[in-house]
């Protein structure tokens, strides 16, 4: 027999996921009682451990169904009508355990314009302090980074031969620095990739809050769905849950409800505890307790991939390539790609349409990558010889979405709808990106080692590139602002993070961002449980 699961402590977290994790190891950590809730199955597993398995985690529908909720957003009209997949990790770790681990703090104008719309505690200096007691990086502790924190943070000891021309000609080419450190002081340039893993291993936010932390007042509860928050006298006192053996049971918070379910869970978790637009919690016959803008504000990073045939590279996207590596780490374990992330350098730099940051991100893979998208749930082919992939990346999108509840069923997806590229100028700030990064490549640092633009190919220019990444384009996986934190009548969360007009309830999760971090959001999810912990703990 399992240890019989408790029913109330000091905290309830709902989501085991970067800011869930993170803000329950702290609390507990203080001295308090915690649940930590998760829907899906433990994280202690190869696939999920081990750095390189993203590849098919991602790329096979067999497997990725076990870590994945299986989102798809709804057919969006700027894009031909697609449906996107919308992954969301469906495993202890939450989307910390399924993600890329691309490490990348945010640049830090974006924190001083939370700060600047009211959301004091919030600028760049503030969330540096959150960031440094989570970071255990490779370089030391500086004014910037940290040491000894849960999540370790390195660089991949053997880049890809044309990863470093890639760096060498975005430089040369764009007149850009080369950075040592893009999470420091200045985000602009090129730079190798900082990766949330180290000795071999995925360092997930569960990873670092619950199983190595392991704080003893920590109780985690996987495979346990969360339907409501239960609101008594205008103040939430608990849960209620669903085990995966059907049985109903209510969790009782002494002190808090926090809700880190992701910028999906989070909003539709408020929406059926009667938190939400009045006449849409009506229309699916839920009584309305709190009158709030939930599920507005959605936004989220969107890339065009584009895939060189490269001698200077080495991986082959095929089946027995990837094989033969994976018997090799199995032997041998942290001596092969599988050991780290599958990208290895980040740049952040400007289109014509930039203002005071750097508006495009390059993630370079390389590996040659699928096209022309990949929203359909099949194995996709990739072509097999040596590759760079550049992901030309929209940070700033101007367009907004929102989620809404399909139906009252928690367990149903709700309605996801970014309307990507809503706002035309995202679509012009990718076609632009996509031209620069041509440049890049005819770039005589890669000593003729780049023998041909494998996708979208070189004779789509101008209207035709466009007309192309309306299909291309694609999710970084990067949804945020559903439950978005500020001062006015937009907001669903003050600055510290209580529901508006309800007691005993917190949203602290990637959800409450007011608009979307300069790169990949990961990090700052970890953060936003880091500061909840803090105001929580009365330390922030």
């Amino acid at each position: 027999m399992g240890k019989q699961q408790s029913n109330e402590a000091d905290y309830v977290v709902v989501g085991s996921g970067s800011s869930g994790s993170a803000v329950a190891g702290r609390l507990a950590e203080a001295g308090h009682s915690v649940i930590l809730l998760e829907a899906g199955k433990t994280d202690e597993k190869y696939l999920v451990k081990k750095p390189g398995m993203i590849g098919p985690m991602h790329s096979v529908p067999e497997i990725k169904k076990t870590v994945d909720w299986g989102f798809y957003s709804t057919p969006q009209k700027h894009l031909l009508d697609r449906k996107m997949p919308v992954p969301r990790g469906k495993v202890v770790g939450g989307s910390s355990s399924i993600n890329g681990m691309v490490y990348v703090r945010g640049n830090r104008a974006n924190f001083d314009s939370w700060a600047a719309e009211g959301n004091t505690g919030w600028d760049a200096d503030s969330v540096n302090a959150a960031y440094k007691r989570m970071e255990d990086f490779e370089d030391g502790e500086n004014a910037y980074r940290g040491a000894g924190g849960p999540i370790r943070v390195t660089r991949n000891k053997a880049p890809q031969e044309g990863t470093l021309q890639f760096i060498q000609a975005t430089s040369d080419t764009l007149g850009v620095k080369i950075l040592d450190d893009y999470n420091g002081e200045s985000q602009e340039g090129i730079s190798r990739m900082q990766q949330n893993a180290a000795d071999g291993l995925r360092y997930s936010a569960s990873r670092g809050y619950v199983h190595n932390l392991a704080p003893a007042r920590l109780e985690l509860q996987s495979e346990v769905l969360v339907t409501k928050v239960v609101i008594d006298n205008g103040r939430a006192t608990g849960v209620e849950v669903t085990d995966k053996d059907g049985t109903r049971r209510t969790i009782r918070a002494g002190k808090e409800v926090i809700l880190s379910a992701g910028f999906v869970g989070s909003a539709q978790l408020l929406m059926l505890s009667g938190i939400g637009h009045a006449q849409h919690l009506r229309d699916h016959g839920i009584a309305v307790l709190a009158d709030l803008p939930v599920g507005d504000n959605l936004h989220d990073h969107m890339f065009h991939a584009m895939t060189f045939h490269a001698t200077s590279a080495k991986m082959k996207g095929k089946a027995s390539f990837f094989a033969r590596g994976l018997a090799k780490e199995l032997m041998r374990p942290g001596t092969t790609f599988l050991a780290n992330s599958v990208f290895e350098s980040v740049g952040f730099v400007r289109t014509s349409q930039a203002t005071d940051v750097p508006d495009l991100q390059l993630h370079l893979l390389p590996w040659a990558y699928v096209s022309p998208n990949q929203d359909e749930p099949i194995r996709h082919k990739v072509d097999p010889r040596t590759a760079l992939t550049v992901l030309v990346t929209l940070i700033y999108p101007k367009s907004r979405g929102t989620l809404r509840l399909a139906s009252t069923d928690p367990a149903a997806a709700p309605l996801i709808d970014f309307q990507y590229l809503a706002d035309r100028s995202d679509l012009e700030v990718l076609a632009e990106g996509s031209e620069m990064v041509r440049e890049i490549m005819s770039a005589a640092a890669f000593g003729g080692s780049v023998k041909e633009e494998i996708h979208p190919g070189t004779s789509l220019k101008g209207t035709d590139l466009r007309d192309a990444i309306l299909n291309r384009a694609t999710s970084v996986y990067h949804g945020v602002g559903t439950c978005r934190m500020g001062v006015d009548e937009l907001a669903v969360v003050s600055p510290d993070l209580k529901v508006r007009g309800i007691e005993g309830l917190r949203v602290a999760d990637a959800s409450i961002m007011p608009s979307i971090t300069g790169g990949n959001t990961n990090a700052p999810a970890i953060m936003i449980g880091e500061m909840a912990a803090g105001l929580i703990l009365g330390s922030a």
